[in-house]
């Protein structure tokens, strides 16, 4: 595999936690350090996901304590939430598999 396939599977390794639940935190990360010596184009999708996944993490706790406060009302935020969590490693993996660093919006950047 070359770093393109590897791109767009670090992306789409994110949709694994859907079959077995954390792995799709682990599983990008993991990629990343263990290829991204082999493969420098990956360090860029590496920390992109790693940005994303604290910045999901982030939302659902904010959707959490929000849905506690408003007596389960917050609890609508996990409907947008969860698309996003599906569509933008999709569309990242899409755009990897070309060769493009896509950013993936309302993602707060941890790492540079």
């Amino acid at each position: 595999m070359d770093g393109k396939q590897w791109a767009m599977l670090l992306h789409l390794s994110q949709l694994a936690g859907v079959v077995v639940p954390g792995l799709g935190l682990a599983a990008p990360i993991i990629i990343w350090q263990v290829k991204k010596e082999q493969f420098p184009e990956l360090d860029p999708h590496g920390k992109m996901v790693t940005n994303w996944i604290i910045s999901l993490l982030i939302y659902c706790v904010a959707a959490t304590l929000l849905s506690v406060v408003t007596c389960g009302f917050g609890a609508l935020l996990f409907i947008p939430v969860a698309v996003v969590a599906i569509i933008f490693p999709i569309l990242g993996g899409l755009k990897a598999r070309d060769g493009i660093l896509w950013k993936y919006p309302i993602t707060i950047t941890f790492l540079k």
